[in-house]
């Protein structure tokens, strides 16, 4: 059975207040003993990369909307190859006669055999499946169901193989797909907060029940329920920042490398994940949010067990 540590003649006969350093011997400490600040340290990092999952997943899908919220694609079907040519042309003429067209680009005919060269294979592809004229062409404004409608109205009234299709509509299933992952990497981290707060819970629970007789006497001795539940954060809140600096430090470092790998394959779109300053102050109050729910936890728990003390 643990003793109780030694209480002075001074504040047993209440002359010397009770805190500081005689309510801090109340919990002794050992640096590092227990499985806490590691626990927390493996919570925080997993959170660290979690939110960072989703916040780059959040960056890339609202890059990926503004560069493609203008941007259509009109395709010309039409199997004789002169005659497709031929509606291509005029049809990059009437697009560049709206004026809510900012810029038309025909795709030359190389790049679209370099595109289907991984199904078709190498040499003309086109020679034995026609392959459709494609134009790429930016407005000035949002391509939404109205304007691409509208689009392509004026194209079939002299084009009748003419399609528009706007490139943000043909993204939506990978959107879909982006915003299903960030909702993933949320719930993981509600996940990690609640094992955080039972990993706290336990510990807390046990040390109060290994100091019981000190808290029993503490308390007839007048000592506030706040007061013992204070000592107790205390000793929570070093363990926690301890584990919140450890893990925020292994997850900021796991984040730079996944980040450096990526930066690796010099893609435009991956490039627009990347985090602002704004992003990084989310990162930050991941280890912050873990100590005030480590204390949280901790005065809770020793709180509840005062409560039911006779």
């Amino acid at each position: 059975m643990t003793k109780p540590p030694p209480i002075s003649g001074e504040l047993e006969r209440g002359v010397v207040a009770f805190g500081g350093r005689a309510a801090a011997d109340l919990v002794p400490r050992r640096r590092v003993a227990g499985p806490v600040p590691w626990v927390i340290a493996i919570m925080i990092m997993l959170s660290t990369l979690a939110a960072g999952a989703a916040l780059s997943l959040g960056n890339l899908a609202g890059s990926a909307r503004s560069e493609l919220s203008g941007a259509v694609t009109v395709q010309v079907i039409e199997a004789d190859r002169q005659s497709r040519d031929a509606q291509a042309v005029r049809a990059a003429e009437l697009l560049l006669g709206d004026p809510a067209v900012a810029a038309v680009r025909p795709v030359p005919r190389e790049e679209l055999v370099s595109l289907v060269e991984p199904w078709l294979g190498t040499g003309d592809a086109g020679a034995a499946i026609p392959l459709p004229a494609l134009i790429d062409v930016q407005l000035s404004r949002a391509a939404d169901n109205a304007e691409v409608l509208r689009l392509e109205t004026l194209l079939k009234a002299e084009i009748p193989t003419a399609r528009v299709d706007a490139q943000s509509a043909l993204l939506q299933p990978v959107y879909a797909a982006l915003s299903a992952l960030q909702y993933l990497s949320l719930g993981l981290i509600a996940l990690l907060a609640i094992a955080s707060s039972a990993a706290v819970w336990l510990a807390s629970r046990s040390a109060f029940v290994n100091h019981r007789e000190s808290v029993e006497i503490v308390h007839l001795l007048g000592g506030a329920d706040r007061q013992i539940a204070r000592i107790f954060q205390r000793s929570v809140a070093m363990d926690a920042v301890l584990g919140a600096t450890l893990g925020l430090g292994l997850g900021t470092a796991v984040m730079l490398l996944v980040a450096n790998r990526f930066a690796a394959l010099d893609s435009g779109m991956v490039a627009g994940g990347g985090f602002d300053w704004g992003d990084w102050l989310v990162i930050a109050a991941i280890p912050l949010s873990g100590v005030l729910i480590a204390l949280m936890t901790a005065r809770i728990t020793v709180m509840s067990a005062l409560r039911r003390m006779p």
